[in-house]
């Protein structure tokens, strides 16, 4: 049987309480990169009107940004992009965010965060919207950097014959990426967990 807290208001939690749940916690957090492949996974036969769905279009993003020697977080950034398509069908680049936001630089997190408007540059005129939306970023340090995402790998990445590596490829670096929380609240709960792992496989 699964030993659990048995309090019934936090107020009234212990410190032995919060000792079972960090474990907790920390066994679950482990098993996020599966989740997330698991949840990517959802957007297979999702096709939504596009040329390929909207799997193809999240492991060709991903191609596209590897075959161009890009490091392993930004290929993750952009295998993930569109993650949000399930959940947040008028933000869905704010889900792709949250969700990588602990293991990711400023720099990918806004590119992800922002990838819906600079992408938009593309088409937004063609359903009633200022595609120049964009350019309230122009002085933006990452504005470049999101342009050249969309340019390079989230624009083309429609193509029915392009190259589009299995999934296979890219859950190595899942897993290596998601490992690392860096920007969190939990920052220490992890850390500390991960100098107990390192020290039992010393031992």
């Amino acid at each position: 049987m699964i030993e659990r807290a048995h309090f019934k208001s936090m107020q009234d939690s212990t410190q032995e309480d919060w000792k079972l749940i960090s474990g907790e916690f920390m066994q679950f957090a482990k098993g996020l990169p599966e989740r997330v492949l698991g949840h990517l996974k959802v957007l297979e036969g999702d096709y939504g009107g596009f040329p390929v769905d909207r799997y193809t279009h999240s492991l060709q993003t991903a191609t596209r940004a590897l075959r161009d020697g890009r490091d392993e977080e930004y290929v993750v950034c952009a295998l993930l992009h569109d993650i949000g398509d399930t959940l947040g069908s008028f933000n869905h680049p704010d889900i792709a965010a949250a969700i990588l936001k602990p293991f990711v630089s400023e720099q990918n997190l806004w590119m992800v965060q922002h990838h819906g408007i600079f992408q938009g540059y593309y088409f937004f005129h063609y359903i009633g919207l200022n595609r120049d939306l964009r350019e309230q970023f122009r002085s933006h340090p990452w504005f470049e950097t999101t342009a050249e995402f969309c340019e390079l790998y989230d624009s083309p990445a429609f193509d029915a014959q392009g190259e589009t590596l299995p999934i296979s490829e890219f859950e190595p670096m899942v897993r290596r990426v998601f490992a690392k929380p860096r920007n969190t609240l939990y920052k220490a709960v992890a850390d500390a967990d991960q100098q107990k792992a390192r020290g039992t496989a010393a031992a």
